[in-house]
């Protein structure tokens, strides 16, 4: 496995702290804003090279720039033009060595928790989830369109991927419902994930991210399902969890239902050597951050717990 850490394109703590707890390489965030053009190689190159002069490699892009993606999983007027733009960048990726984009079909909602204050041990705040306390938005999207929608995507962008080398990696609808009010989801169990990895266009370009509790989350048996995914694990999210898809909150990574180290071990079992990146992370106390679950010091804990895990399996 290549241990990797989450960074936001402009320098941070986060970006010291990985270094120093031995991180070098990078799934690296895009800028988001409108000075930063995606089918400009020049561009990468000044935000590649901002990362590299600091001593990070980056080898996944995560997520897909919701300023297309978004277009895209919803279909809308300006889909076509997004999906292009989606395609421009894959040889721009190829130049810099970035083999991996992270892509989602969660429509109008993306990753989701109804609050940031769940007390986890001593005292650390985690993000959690109760549907109880869900807030419907004001959008819809069906399973049917959602679908449709997917299948036109991949088919218009996997045999350019192929071309270039460029493997796209699915995450799972986190958490995984059927639905949030009026906006479906479908890629919420193992057999959805199977069908749109397997089923659409088959392809060695066209595989998943690994988010292995949002996979707990599905109810689905995390050991059969890595098993029965192996060969097409492009990228793996290490979290764990307390609870299922209604309920749940996270957890420091040795204090959720999921035995990280026997996980470990099946991945190894099975063939899967790829990018690891620890997620969704305590905030500990006397710290603040702008988005929960990505606070910097509760990321020392839980890179320090994953080398030890690697290094114990090898």
């Amino acid at each position: 496995m290549l241990l990797t850490d989450y960074f936001r394109s402009n320098h941070d703590i986060t970006w010291d702290l990985a270094l120093q707890t031995g991180v070098t390489h990078g799934v690296i965030r895009l800028p988001e804003d409108d000075a930063f053009d995606l089918t400009d190689a020049s561009h990468w190159r000044t935000v590649h090279k901002r990362f590299t002069d600091y001593g990070i490699k980056p080898v996944i892009i995560e997520p897909m720039p919701n300023s297309i993606h978004d277009h895209i999983k919803i279909g809308d007027d300006l889909r076509d033009e997004s999906i292009e733009k989606a395609i421009k960048m894959l040889p721009i990726m190829r130049e810099l060595d970035i083999d991996t984009i992270c892509f989602n079909w969660m429509a109008h909602i993306g990753w989701l928790r109804t609050s940031s204050e769940y007390l986890e041990r001593g005292g650390a705040k985690v993000t959690g989830f109760d549907m109880a306390d869900f807030q419907p938005i004001d959008a819809k999207i069906t399973a049917a369109e959602l679908w449709a929608n997917y299948e036109y995507f991949i088919k218009a962008i996997i045999p350019e991927a192929e071309k270039y080398g460029i493997k796209l990696a699915l995450h799972p609808d986190d958490p995984p419902l059927p639905s949030l009010g009026g906006v479906e989801r479908i890629m919420i169990s193992k057999a959805n994930i199977k069908k749109a990895v397997y089923d659409i266009l088959p392809s060695d370009s066209l595989g998943v991210t690994m988010c292995q509790a949002t996979y707990l989350a599905m109810g689905e048996d995390l050991t059969k399902t890595i098993e029965e995914l192996a060969e097409k694990i492009f990228f793996v999210h290490f979290r764990n969890i307390k609870g299922r898809s209604t309920q749940f909150r996270e957890t420091f990574h040795d204090n959720g239902d999921i035995d990280m180290a026997q996980i470990m071990k099946t991945y190894i079992k099975n063939g899967v050597d790829v990018p690891i990146r620890v997620d969704h992370v305590p905030t500990l106390k006397g710290e603040d951050t702008e988005v929960a679950g990505y606070a910097a010091l509760g990321r020392l804990f839980a890179i320090g717990y994953l080398k030890g895990i690697l290094q114990a399996s090898q």
